[in-house]
């Protein structure tokens, strides 16, 4: 794992990525195999941004309810909505790194196990 190996910037940027990855697989689920979506849809989902993402994937009505029933989620949606690509260039240090991976793959209360109920 790039984390306990020390790559923090490397685990923090790739952790993200899952994320972002995982919703746009929510969104293209969506998608017919002949369907041509609109151009603002697309736009839209032309994005890194997590927020924005989980949006167009119809998934916030559903965090919501969820993150109501389990705290610990929206807590660890808070830290997971805020990143953002452009922080490979700034490097992240261990304990950034830790609080987002545990953030995104605890598996009771983690963003990428939530989302993975969806797809």
């Amino acid at each position: 794992m790039l984390l306990d190996g020390g790559f923090y910037e490397g685990a923090y940027y790739l952790c993200g990525y899952a994320v972002e990855c995982a919703l746009k697989a929510c969104i293209a689920k969506q998608t017919g195999r002949h369907d041509f979506p609109d151009r603002r849809f697309t736009g839209a989902v032309y994005t890194h941004n997590l927020a924005t993402l989980m949006r167009e994937a119809g998934l916030t009505g559903d965090l919501e309810r969820s993150v109501a029933a389990d705290p610990k989620l929206g807590e660890n949606w808070l830290v997971v909505k805020d990143w953002n690509e452009e922080r490979r260039y700034h490097g992240r240090d261990e304990p950034a790194s830790r609080v987002l991976v545990n953030a995104v793959s605890d598996r009771r209360h983690g963003v990428l196990p939530w989302i993975r109920r969806h797809y």
